[in-house]
């Protein structure tokens, strides 16, 4: 029985665990990077090479200045 509930479960632990990493987590429309003062300094950079992937530019849109938050961009076209 559980040889065969095992392999249905798997994905659903595996998504269970998965959320926001140390560094970058994004898509095509944007993501979120840890706040950390060294972070903070490189965001612009990642941001813009992360959305660079998707043809797009990076804008910030929001920075946490606090520990355990985020800083937020958004992926957007050019005009």
């Amino acid at each position: 029985m559980i040889r065969k509930l095992l392999p249905a479960l798997l994905p659903v632990l595996l998504a269970a665990c998965a959320g926001p990493g140390p560094g970058l987590t994004g898509n095509d429309t944007g993501g979120i990077i840890a706040w950390s003062p060294e972070n903070q300094s490189m965001a612009r950079d990642w941001a813009a090479s992360h959305c660079a992937r998707y043809h797009k530019y990076a804008r910030i849109t929001s920075v946490h200045r606090r520990y355990g938050d985020y800083i937020a961009f958004a992926c957007r076209f050019r005009r």
